[in-house]
This record gives structure tokens, sequence and C-alpha cells, in this order.
């Protein structure tokens, strides 16, 4: 399956997306620590895809049905809060992030979304960037959200779907 919004198509034709299951975490968990100050834990994720309700997480899988990818988020009424999003280092700056951004979104839309929103480090230049390419708008600070590094979050909106 070509994934639309790759840099070299080529390269990840074998890309496709699903829902994560309990079985992706091992992988997930992976990209999850090598990605992250802060990881989420195997139990936070188990919540997620087990409990929430709200809850809606996706991998970017090869044909090899490894995981290179993930995001999540979660939707009440007409709003998305985008909780997570994560590419295994392998395959960075190919347009799988913007991809999967873009799988987060068409499913949002189905969902009947009319927003979504979603926090960001104002340290992570490469995340602003493509959020800001997807149409994100800045409209906001957490103070001291991180609990990590106390750095705060960008509040990011985007109110333009479908």
């Amino acid at each position: 399956m070509n994934v639309k919004g790759i840099n070299n198509p080529s390269e990840l034709d074998d890309i496709i997306f699903e829902q994560m299951q309990i079985s992706h975490l091992k992988q997930v968990l992976q990209i999850e620590k090598v990605s992250f100050p802060s990881p989420w834990t195997k139990s936070a994720f188990e919540y997620e895809l087990r409990t929430n309700d709200f809850a809606h997480y996706i991998v970017a899988l090869t044909g090899a049905q490894r995981v290179v990818g993930y995001a999540g988020m979660w939707v009440v009424l007409d709003e998305a809060h985008i909780t997570n999003i994560a590419v295994h280092k392998a395959y960075r700056n190919r347009g799988l992030g913007m991809a999967l951004m873009r799988e987060l979104i068409n499913k949002a839309v189905l969902f009947g979304v009319k927003g979504i929103t979603l926090e960001v480090r104002p340290s992570n230049t490469p995340a602003r960037a493509l959020y800001k390419r997807l149409g994100f708008e800045e409209r906001g600070r957490r103070k001291n959200y991180y609990s990590d590094t106390k750095e705060d979050a960008i509040i990011m909106w985007k109110n333009d779907l479908p």
C-alpha cells in the first residue's frame, strides 16, 4: 500500500496502518523508550487499548508486520486530542510522521470531529514544524506541563476539518 505523504514512496511502499493491538506493544514500547524523555509504560498503553472508550490508536506496519510508527488520540464529542505520535528512528525524516498524522485526522473526521488539539514541547522543533504544515496553530501554553523537565507545553489546534 502506498502511503500518501511519504517523501520517497518506493522506500515505504509496504507501509500499512492498522488499529493498535496489545500484540503490537512490545515494538511500540521500544519506539516509545527512545523517542521520549518520559516514555509511557506498558500499563498506560494497555489501559488505553482495553479500557478507555475515548481512545483510538494506530500503528504503521511494514509488510513484515514490523511496527515503525504509531499515533493515538482521544475523541470526545466533536473534539479530538492527540495523545502521542512517534516514528522508529530508522524511518524518521521520510514523511511517515506526516502520514500518521493524516491518518489520525482522517479517522477523526469519520468520527465527526470538528477540531483537534495537542500539546508539544517548545524544544521539539521538528514536531512543531510538522503540525504547522498540517494547519495546526499555536493557541496557548500550559506552564510547567512536562514533569520531567518542567518545560511548558505549547497548545496547538486545528479547526478547519472537512
